[in-house]
């Protein structure tokens, strides 16, 4: 059990699921250093990047002290002495990768101004954030529920709300609006990296699964029992058919109506019809 009262994960795919408190000294650079014995070569930061070279390899299950051991040259042992376990290594795994350089002009520290067009933003938002995924995709394998802050989460997070902050919307608005940009690239993310397991564990291309399946498909669009999937066109589930930009392009248009809605607000004094604003006036 945790020091929080929670119980770990016993695969160690969840954060903050071990030693918070170590965990936040760690990503805080609050904690102790090794003091005994001879000056080491280890340092925390060469065990985190060996991490995550090994998740992004072989997936997060591959991750292990006594891997890292291998991989670093050195004793399963010496390891602890700069994090007490997988659980805690993974909290600083996450923070790592949330950390990595975003698309040039977005980052506060080289753009302190927002950007004027909060759309743009969103745009770059999602393409950042999938490609963060493609190249960590053991980071869909992570239960976030209850991340453990550390200094990149946060410095993501200021980046994200002061490129918002232009749409208007009340804070917990804006917070859903990360949310649903997030959980709309995890989705798309989660399909196409359990399509490439699938073609791993079973041996079959997409096109041969497909193939197998079709002579029973066909069947069943003649039988009259599913005119509504038999009347869809040649190139419905095509592969061309590009559905991040369309789910992207949708999801704006969308904030976009809000936006709209809360600007008309504004003027009106009240609710996007005026009613606030006439029922003052008759007072």
């Amino acid at each position: 059990m945790a020091k929080d009262g929670s119980t770990a994960a016993t695969d160690g795919t969840a954060t903050g699921s071990g030693d918070i408190a170590r965990s936040l000294e760690l990503l805080w650079g609050t904690g102790d250093r090794p003091s005994r014995g001879p000056k080491p070569g280890l340092t925390l930061d060469r065990i985190v990047t060996a991490a995550v070279a090994v998740a992004d390899a072989e997936g997060l299950a591959a991750v292990s002290m006594r891997r890292l051991s291998t991989e670093l040259g050195t004793g399963t042992m010496s390891l602890y002495r700069y994090v007490p376990g997988k659980a805690e290594l993974l909290d600083l795994m996450l923070d790592r990768v949330l950390g990595e350089p975003l698309p040039s002009g977005t980052d506060p520290v080289d753009a302190p101004v927002p950007p004027a067009d909060w759309r743009a933003s969103i745009d770059a938002m999602a393409r950042t954030y999938l490609d963060n995924l493609r190249r960590h995709p053991w980071l869909l394998k992570i239960n976030q529920a209850r991340t453990v802050l550390g200094p990149s989460a946060l410095r993501g997070l200021e980046l994200s709300l002061t490129a918002l902050r232009s749409m208007g919307l009340r804070d917990p608005e804006l917070i859903s609006v990360i949310i649903t940009v997030n959980s709309f690239v995890e989705g798309l993310a989660r399909t196409r990296a359990d399509a490439a397991e699938a073609v791993r564990e079973t041996g079959l291309s997409d096109q041969e699964f497909w193939d197998n399946q079709s002579p029973y498909l066909e069947r069943a669009m003649l039988s009259g029992a599913y005119p509504m999937m038999a009347s869809l066109s040649e190139d419905t589930f095509s592969a061309e058919f590009d559905h991040f930009e369309f789910g992207l392009r949708r999801l704006i248009a969308g904030f976009e109506a809000l936006v709209e809605e809360r600007t008309t607000e504004r003027a009106t004094g009240g609710t996007a019809d005026g009613t606030a604003e006439r029922t003052a006036a008759r007072k």
